[in-house]
């Protein structure tokens, strides 16, 4: 396997949004109305090379999140706790395709949740299988999916993705009691990790004697994992614990390459096989460039600057 970190583009977010402050509504409220906003954060996707098809883990965000009225002004969120740079060049599609991966080779899309910037690039893939959690699926759709900081109204119309139902499978990976394999080799799981969102997964990916765990947003970084930090916009902080303290004991128990999708290590550490608990020290090219780094072997595909600016 050959596994690609496609950095589509970066994020700012206020400080309590990575490890929150307060219980019930007033988390989220601590949140919004922090002062203190973090550095630019990058914003992944991944890209698996399986031998039963291209799995591609999040699609990342769009350009058009850069574009005036993009995001609903009247929501809280979007007008005082979220800033986002992306460019054309950017999105998912283009970077794979420099990679050489065409999106009619992409298999599977799995989403971690369905939040804007996991699911900004779901135009690139139309003939791909989707797959998201039932949970998840609900809680982003509608009215009620708007007013939960989803944008389900910038979904393709054609977007119909197949629904995870974890809680009728009995088979578990590791600490975790709900997952499922997602290919026949028995190599790449599905993985309950509710907490952020509530029907949030991940994805374990066991390449020889290591594992590779795309977090999506279980924790925004590998030491706030460690640290048990459930992050400020959580729904379910008493899931988002628990969901925590099972990823510690499997990196505890399994040689597990941790991989946050806003981490600026994670591209570093995926290309060094670096294990959890051993953070590497990312360079600021890394975390303020959007590229799409080659993981196994040889340089990055590409290195491709944005010049930050607000919506």
């Amino acid at each position: 396997m050959r596994v690609h970190a496609i950095q589509t583009g970066t994020v700012a977010v206020k400080r309590r949004q990575q490890d929150g402050v307060g219980s019930g509504r007033l988390r989220l409220l601590n949140t919004i109305r922090d002062s203190e906003w973090t550095d630019p954060l990058p914003i992944y996707a991944w890209a698996i090379e399986h031998p039963e098809g291209v799995i591609v883990v999040d699609t990342g965000e769009t350009a058009r999140a850069s574009e005036p009225g993009y995001f609903p002004r009247w929501h809280p969120y979007y007008r005082l706790a979220c800033k986002e740079w992306v460019q054309p060049e950017q999105e998912v599609g283009p970077q794979l395709r420099r990679a050489g991966v065409e999106a009619s080779d992409v298999r599977w899309v799995v989403l971690t949740h369905l939040h804007t910037d996991h699911a900004g690039g779901l135009a690139h893939f139309p003939g791909s299988e989707w797959l998201v959690t039932a949970t998840e699926l609900r809680a982003a759709s509608g009215v009620v999916g708007r007013l939960n900081g989803y944008l389900p109204h910038r979904w393709p119309s054609w977007f119909a993705p197949k629904e995870i139902e974890f809680s009728t499978s009995a088979q578990g990976f590791g600490p975790f009691p709900h997952a499922r394999p997602l290919t026949d080799a028995g190599d790449v799981y599905l993985v309950s990790t509710p907490g952020h969102s509530r029907g949030h997964m991940s994805v374990a990916v066991v390449d020889g004697d290591t594992h590779l765990f795309l977090a999506g947003d279980a924790s925004y970084t590998e030491s706030l994992m460690l640290q048990g930090a459930v992050d400020g916009v959580a729904p379910d902080v008493h899931g988002a614990r628990a969901t925590l303290a099972r990823i510690k004991e499997y990196v505890r128990h399994e040689p597990v390459v941790y991989l946050p999708s806003h981490d600026p290590a994670s591209a570093t550490r995926l290309s060094e096989r670096t294990l959890a608990g051993r953070v590497p020290r990312p360079s600021s090219d890394e975390r303020l460039s959007g590229s799409l780094a080659r993981i196994q072997a040889g340089p990055p595909i590409s290195r491709l600057s944005a010049q930050p600016r607000d919506r």
